[in-house]
């Protein structure tokens, strides 16, 4: 067939090769990309107000799941370096407190404006970015998430598991670290809370970012539908918990442990010394302590805070879409 024959293809071919063409690109188009894929970035959200949503997303979710907080750290603390069956239990429910939205909305913001850099397009960007922003919002929320546990662990002599600090309150509580402490014992325990939120941001965000793409490339919703958003954050939160726990048990212990007079841990050098020395005297399942509370906390709060984030990235890109047409 020479050249002239190929230009002169009949109205049936020409829509017979278009068809062919438009089932090509929907079956690519239906191949879900996977965490460590390439994913085009989102509409772009002005950085700071993303930061902002991304804080406010999680503080609605705590509303939500504050009570699951304060039993999780207690159930972590209980038995602290003692053998299974070897002392007495005195929680066995599910019960949590308050988280900070400080923390993560430093953390979303930071991983959407990685996905506007194109970070999250290249390979294995989304965990790497996702850890990154874990990182970050652990370091700046390392004494709120400290004076939390401290005051989570705090309770009637009765009860009490742990080392008890006895603050009077949340300012008391900081006061007290920065006096005793200075300015470094506000962020004792960062070398716990670092790793933890790493490895749960990364399978947070990751997850979200790869599910959410199945989903829409399924096409059982509307790519902007809450349900998809909903279903993404479902499998999220999974993933979360499940690699999570551990490192949530040895940050725990780390920032409640008491300090002598160098202003040293009395109990943990630091984080692997931590996981060695619970492995050694409650086996590895000491790691997995307080598992159930941090599912039934994590679960919904990964599902109503990325559900809360997603929906309000959604209304103000179509908002600031309709200021530039108008």
């Amino acid at each position: 067939m020479n050249s002239a024959q190929l230009l002169k293809t009949s109205p049936e071919e020409s829509v017979f090769g278009a068809q062919s063409s438009h089932r090509m690109a929907s079956t690519v188009s239906a191949v879900p990309r996977g965490v460590f894929s390439p994913s085009p970035p989102p509409p772009a959200v002005w950085p700071p107000l993303d930061f902002a949503l991304g804080a406010l997303a999680c503080c609605a979710a705590c509303v939500f799941t504050n009570p699951l907080e304060v039993v999780k750290t207690r159930l972590q603390l209980q038995g602290e370096l003692c053998a299974r069956g070897s002392y007495q239990r005195h929680y066995r429910g599910v019960l949590q407190a308050l988280w900070v939205g400080v923390m993560n909305g430093v953390r979303l913001g930071s991983y959407s404006y990685c996905e506007a850099l194109g970070i999250t397009s290249f390979h294995g960007g989304s965990l790497l970015s996702g850890a990154g922003a874990g990182a970050v919002g652990a370091f700046i929320a390392s004494p709120a998430y400290l004076v939390k546990t401290h005051l989570q662990a705090q309770t009637v002599e009765a009860i009490a598991v742990g080392h008890q600090h006895n603050h009077l309150g949340v300012s008391d509580a900081f006061v007290t670290i920065y006096r005793r402490e200075g300015l470094i014992g506000l962020w004792r325990g960062v070398n716990g809370a670092v790793p933890r939120v790493m490895v749960g941001s990364a399978a947070q965000l990751a997850t979200f970012t790869s599910a959410k793409d199945w989903v829409s490339h399924s096409q059982w919703f509307s790519p902007n539908s809450c349900l998809t958003a909903l279903i993404a954050a479902m499998i999220s939160g999974v993933a979360v918990a499940v690699t999570m726990t551990p490192f949530d048990v040895i940050s725990t212990r780390l920032y409640n442990q008491p300090v002598d007079e160098s202003h040293r841990g009395r109990l943990y050098h630091g984080f692997s010394d931590c996981m060695l020395k619970v492995c050694q005297a409650e086996g590895l399942l000491g790691l997995y302590k307080g598992m159930g509370p941090v599912f039934l906390r994590l679960a919904p709060h990964t599902v109503l805070s990325m559900l809360f984030w997603d929906l309000m990235r959604q209304q103000t890109v179509k908002g600031n879409q309709s200021q530039g047409r108008s």
